[in-house]
């Protein structure tokens, strides 16, 4: 049946009458079209989805690709094809709010190294900020690793990160190497003959076929599966009924004190495992400490050793308020907040747990944590721009000028300068708020 918790990704569509028939709100599942738009400047990304098991999910309308591709270049999708398929992209964008009773937020997915996800990824974001002004951006972006292929993903990423720091609400950062290690350890137990008690043996984590092999050859659908866990956590409490339901908008709010420090790291909990029903509650615990492990951080990060401006925990199944109290009096005195919000948690509970789990847990950090992944991409893009090396391919791209660069890599230092100045607090004394005495 078609539910409430379906439509917050997902149209009904009767198609009886072609593919722009009616919507149907209550009932029968009829055709679901998801609320997605996809753009890629290299058909053959898309033209893979088209022919795989979720080709019918996607609107053929709702697509938007080119030939040749933007080359690694962040200019060619900003510059080029941003102005190419700007009215395009809107009026998709335009159709597919109208279709929406209650839009709450974008969910931007892009990579940073590339040409076409930096750069017509962030012009989009720019777009958003135009057209549905008073809409929350969410930004997921896949930062390269330092051995990637492409030589110039550092100016692409950097260009990119003015981008997100100025039109982004939020942005959750994800990087590749992370999602690599994660998927290494599914497999390190698959191989360990931990399968059954640890991974689900059909679940997509062991490749669609469910072959561990190919985890070694195209680990793509694993690391992806990853990143879907993390949108379905943070949109459960508008898919489904909770006792303390977290609104979107309420993540921002409570997470970013600071315009620019809207990076939030996340970590997911359990990793693919197939829970018990009746879980004891030393796992549940552990289920918390997991969560501000390095092992299940989505970025090469250690929040714990680094400093706190707030902190969200979403929570899914049959896990009580005390439960969430209990683990967070515990793991306070091993974290380390901001003098003037010492107690910045917010906390989320959705009754209905994942597929296969009795509980799972998102949590959300905005960290210090994030700053060595910055100064890394900072590093390696001096490297390249002290030399000037490759700066022609983007210089020759009507409105691309070398101050374009500068400007970008003097907002990346400014951003690591205020993760730099909180970092300079820690460690301070900690000064609890005076309480009224009462006079006896």
């Amino acid at each position: 049946m078609y539910d409430e918790a379906l439509s917050s990704f997902f149209r009904n569509v009767d198609t009886r009458s072609g593919d722009n028939g009616p919507d149907i709100y209550k009932g029968k599942i009829c055709s679901l079209k998801a609320r997605a738009l996809l753009i890629d400047m290299e058909e053959g990304v898309v033209n893979e989805i088209l022919q795989g098991p979720l080709r019918d999910v996607f609107d053929s309308k709702q697509l938007i690709t080119d030939v040749s591709g933007s080359g690694n270049n962040w200019a060619v999708g900003h510059k080029i094809y941003g102005c190419q398929y700007r009215e395009n992209i809107v009026e998709k964008l335009r159709k597919t709010a109208e279709h929406c009773d209650c839009l709450q937020c974008f969910f931007i997915i892009h990579s940073m190294g590339g040409g076409t996800g930096s750069g017509l990824g962030t012009f989009v974001l720019n777009l958003l900020e135009e057209e549905f002004p008073e809409v929350y951006r969410f930004v997921t972006s896949v930062y390269p690793s330092g051995e990637d292929d492409v030589i110039t993903s550092p100016y692409n990423s950097v260009l990119a990160m003015k981008e997100l720091n100025e039109h982004a609400d939020c942005v959750l950062p994800i990087e590749n190497e992370s999602l690599l290690e994660i998927v290494n350890k599914i497999h390190q137990m698959i191989n360990c003959g931990k399968l059954g008690s640890t991974v689900k043996q059909n679940s997509l984590v062991t490749s669609s076929a469910g072959i561990a092999k190919t985890l070694q050859a195209k680990p793509f659908d694993a690391m992806n599966n990853i990143v879907a866990n993390l949108l379905l956590n943070l949109t459960s409490s508008a898919r489904f009924e909770g006792s303390l339901n977290m609104d979107l908008n309420e993540i921002s709010m409570n997470l970013v004190p600071f315009p620019r420090l809207h990076y939030l790291v996340s970590s997911l909990t359990p990793l693919y495992t197939l829970a018990d029903v009746n879980v004891p509650s030393r796992r549940l615990d552990q289920m918390f400490s997991d969560a501000f492990s390095r092992d299940h951080q989505l970025i090469q990060a250690d929040p714990k050793h680094s400093l706190y401006l707030a902190c969200a925990l979403l929570v899914r199944g049959n896990v009580q308020v005390s439960d969430l109290r209990r683990n967070i009096e515990r793991l306070k005195p091993s974290l380390h907040f901001v003098s003037w919000n010492q107690e910045g948690w917010k906390t989320g509970l959705c009754s209905v747990p994942p597929v296969g789990h009795s509980h799972s847990l998102l949590a959300l950090a905005n960290n210090t944590c994030v700053k060595p992944t910055f100064i890394e991409l900072k590093d390696r893009f001096m490297k390249l721009y002290k030399k000037k090396a490759h700066l022609h391919h983007y210089l020759q791209i009507d409105g691309m000028e070398q101050s374009c660069f500068s400007e970008a890599i003097s907002s990346l230092s400014d951003l690591i300068e205020e993760y730099n100045e909180l970092d300079a607090t820690k460690g301070g004394p900690r000064i609890d708020p005076s309480r009224l005495k009462i006079a006896v």
